[in-house]
């Protein structure tokens, strides 16, 4: 890649790490929060309010952006960036998980994917060099190999299969991507949760040689126990010089214990969705408005935060926005959901750099087990 993408771990604590990855759009400090704008946009949000939050990356979403508005339609308006008003780099994932859990009529061959749109029943075919090309053509700064992820629990012989297979697909995505200095292209290691299969992903993904690499194959029904189970050992397989993504993690508490298991990247749409359906994430745990708690409330979401929902308005008023069915709800909780992901992260840095990440941890779980403030 030359000089143009790069990651330094300044501190570690226990498997926790703390760095930054460098790009030509920007420096993502990690462990990152990465919010999702699945179709050029993190839902109820301004780009600029996202960055206000601290996020120094954004996920894009292959599969719904070829369908809509087409990635070749993108590239004509001077690529995803300029498309979405976005200055800092910008990730995407490579379709395959979409078209496994979203597309109608798929039909899976060594080829690759045959489906129909979810949008308007139009065909396509989504193979590791179209997914290279469309990921190029949005032009974004981390691209995804184009994997298959089997639903969980499926059998050693399934799971296997599907790897073996996503291994051949990373060899062809990366053959496909070729050389593009500044843009970085990641491995998906996959097998489940069969630590054999990890370990048989991992050094095939190793022999490719990638640029940075996902853990990939988990938070889709396993549960937590499970996941942090494989997380035991799974990243401790793939290279310690490169950045390590957990894909579509997850709520607070995932977070936390995959950095404490050396994770360097997450996304998740949590936080956004969660916003638009009257959920609040906080220091606390979860809050919901919806609640007839809140009708009277004058105080703040989290008195401790900086958002503008906890700075300027009451939870009696996010109650009453979000009973009426007010934009401005979603867009409130949205930005304080995603406020509080950034500053977990912050707090996560801060401390493995200080070395003090397990009183970290246990004041994290603590906080949450006092729960919300009593009702008045």
């Amino acid at each position: 890649m030359g000089d143009l993408f790069e990651f330094h771990v300044t501190a570690t604590d226990g498997a926790a790490r703390t760095g930054a990855i460098s790009t030509p759009r920007g420096q993502i400090r990690t462990p990152a929060f990465m919010p999702v704008g699945t179709a050029a946009t993190v839902k109820a949000m301004l780009p600029e309010s996202v960055a206000a939050t601290g996020a120094d990356i954004l996920l894009g979403n292959t599969y719904h952006l070829m369908l809509r508005p087409t990635a070749e339609r993108i590239a004509r308006l001077g690529g995803l960036h300029a498309f979405m008003n976005w200055t800092g780099p910008i990730l995407t994932d490579s379709g395959g998980f979409q078209v496994m859990s979203l597309a109608d009529l798929r039909k899976l061959t060594e080829e690759g994917v045959t489906f129909r749109s979810h949008v308007d029943g139009s065909k396509h075919v989504l193979s590791p060099e179209r997914s290279m090309e469309i990921q190029k053509l949005l032009g974004s700064d981390i691209v995804m190999c184009f994997d298959e992820c089997p639903a969980l629990p499926a059998t050693r012989d399934r799971i296997a299969e599907s790897m073996r297979l996503s291994m051949r697909w990373a060899d062809r995505s990366k053959t496909a991507f070729g050389d593009r200095p500044g843009h970085a292209l990641f491995g998906i290691q996959q097998g489940g949760l069969e630590r054999d299969f990890r370990e048989e992903s991992a050094d095939a993904l190793k022999a490719i040689g990638f640029d940075g690499y996902a853990v990939g194959g988990l938070a889709v029904g396993e549960g937590q126990e499970a996941m942090f189970a494989c997380l035991d050992y799974a990243p401790a397989m793939l290279p310690q010089d490169k950045p390590r993504y957990l894909m579509g993690v997850g709520k607070p508490d995932d977070i936390v214990g995959a950095v404490k298991r050396g994770i360097d990247m997450m996304d998740c749409v949590l936080p956004s969705r969660s916003g638009r359906t009257g959920q609040a994430w906080t220091r606390m745990g979860q809050i919901n408005i919806k609640n007839a708690r809140h009708a009277d409330d004058p105080r703040p979401l989290d008195a401790d935060c900086s958002c503008p929902a906890c700075r300027s308005y009451s939870r009696a008023y996010l109650h009453h926005v979000f009973r009426a069915g007010e934009m401005i709800s979603g867009m409130l909780l949205t930005w304080h959901n995603l406020h509080y992901y950034q500053e977990l992260m912050a707090g996560m840095r801060a401390a493995i750099a200080e070395g003090r990440f397990a009183g970290f941890e246990a004041d994290f779980h603590a906080r949450r087990a006092d729960g919300d403030i009593e009702p008045l």
